[in-house]
């Protein structure tokens, strides 16, 4: 049995005549925490597009979980058992905590065509366990989304994850927005993630989060991954040397 949760073959993305993204070859162990690196335009977004089926690649192969894939929308990535965490959060200002995190996936007493009653004392327990699980503390779950701070928020977000039985979970600069208290706050829930065997994603321009996560760091450049580092061997001034093209990334031979 492998212990591979995610494989991309040869992922390519092109825009046109932009080659956005070209013959991505990455894995993603089972528990394995990863950073993406690179600086802006180095395809670090439009990779995780193609995971989680906000795009649709132009060639190659995404296997998940022992399956090869093509998901068609987030939705589907989701119930595949990908939960991602996107840097504009993709949260209801107006609802509740509990409606955000089960928005799209609401528990029912009873559905019968357009009539529906919310089993929100269903939901609200999850909700509960959910933020324990990821050492979240929402002082009041009815509060609206609106009126909750960055941190709260983002929080919130991560929170959602943990509801379902995610199989990976993806973050986009989880922290690029926050403060230094609701920072550590959103690396602990990592560092929870971490704990309970949950393979990650991050996406990170934070050299110091990224050393203090992570397991390995993947660096994109102009399209394509020029290194597989892991965090041992290497350090944030070699990394920084691959980001910028110092390093050319000839020696790469694939993220194993």
């Amino acid at each position: 049995m492998t212990d591979i949760i995610l494989e991309t073959r040869g992922l390519t993305k092109h825009y046109g005549g932009v080659h956005a993204l070209s013959d991505a070859n990455f894995v993603l162990h089972k528990g394995e925490h990863v950073a993406i690196m690179g600086d802006n335009g180095a395809g670090k977004s439009t990779f995780v597009r193609q995971l989680t089926g906000v795009e649709q690649p132009t060639r190659g192969k995404i296997i998940f979980d022992g399956a090869e894939h093509l998901f068609a929308s987030p939705i589907e990535a989701r119930e595949a058992g990908i939960e991602t965490v996107f840097q504009n959060l993709a949260l209801a200002d107006d609802l509740d905590v509990p409606s955000n995190l089960f928005l799209g996936r609401e528990k029912f007493l009873f559905k019968l065509g357009p009539f529906s009653i919310l089993d929100k004392k269903a939901m609200r327990e999850a909700t509960i366990a959910a933020l324990e699980k990821t050492a979240v503390k929402i002082p009041n779950l009815m509060n609206t989304i609106r009126n909750m701070s960055g941190g709260q928020r983002q929080c919130v977000a991560i929170a959602r994850t943990a509801a379902f039985k995610s199989k990976l979970v993806i973050m986009d600069e989880p922290t690029a927005a926050l403060g230094v208290q609701e920072t550590a706050q959103v690396e602990n829930i990592i560092r929870t993630l971490k704990e309970a065997g949950e393979p990650l994603i991050l996406i990170s321009h934070n050299m110091r989060q990224v050393f203090d996560l992570v397991d390995r760091v993947v660096v994109f450049r102009r399209g394509r991954i020029v290194a597989n580092l892991r965090k041992e061997e290497t350090n944030g001034q070699d990394v920084v040397s691959y980001i910028t093209g110092a390093k050319t990334g000839s020696e790469y031979e694939g993220a194993a």
